[in-house]
C-alpha cells in the first residue's frame, strides 16, 4: 500500500472510530421576535441561551423608563451589556456608574448591586450568569459606603 493509501485508510478509519459530536442549534433573533415575560413590575426579560435554572445563560432585559430594580445579589458572576437608553449601575464599595449603549458592568458572585432605567424611553440589557441562576433580595441592609 502507498503512503497516500495508509493516509486515506488512516483518516477512514478515523472517522468511523470517532463518535459524531452533537453541536447545539445557531440562534439568531431580532428584538422584535424577543418574546419578554414579566419578573418585576416594571422589568421584562426572555433567556436567549442556556438554561438558567440549570447552568451558565444569556438573558435579555426590557425596564421601562424610571424602573429601578433594588439591591440584591447572585450566587452567579453577572456581567450585563446595555444596547439601548441609559442604566445606572450600583455595586457595593463602588460608586454609582451611567451606561449608556454599549456600557458593560460585571458584578462578581455575591456582591450586592442594584440598576435604574434612567432614560425616557426603554433600556435593553443583555445580561451574561456564568453558571446557575438564582436572586437573594437584600431588605434592611444598605450597602457599605462607595469608595
Amino acid at each position: 500500500m502507498t503512503k497516500v493509501g495508509i493516509c486515506i485508510a488512516l483518516l477512514a478509519l478515523a472517522s468511523i472510530a470517532l463518535p459524531a459530536q452533537s453541536q447545539k442549534p445557531g440562534i439568531a433573533r431580532s428584538l422584535a421576535q424577543v418574546k419578554f415575560e414579566g419578573d418585576i413590575k416594571c422589568l421584562t426579560s426572555a433567556t436567549e441561551s442556556g438554561d438558567p435554572d440549570t447552568g451558565p445563560s444569556t438573558l435579555i432585559l426590557k425596564a421601562a423608563p424610571g424602573c429601578k430594580v433594588g439591591w440584591h445579589y447572585h450566587t452567579a458572576e453577572e456581567q450585563l451589556i446595555v444596547t439601548a437608553g441609559t442604566v445606572q449601575a450600583e455595586m457595593d464599595g463602588m460608586a454609582a456608574a451611567t451606561l449608556e449603549s454599549g456600557g458593560f458592568a460585571m458584578m462578581p458572585s455575591k456582591v450586592k448591586h442594584r440598576f435604574s432605567c434612567e432614560s425616557k424611553s426603554e433600556c435593553i440589557m443583555f445580561v451574561i450568569f456564568d453558571r446557575k441562576y438564582d436572586i437573594v433580595w437584600v431588605k434592611d441592609n444598605p450597602p457599605s459606603t462607595a469608595k
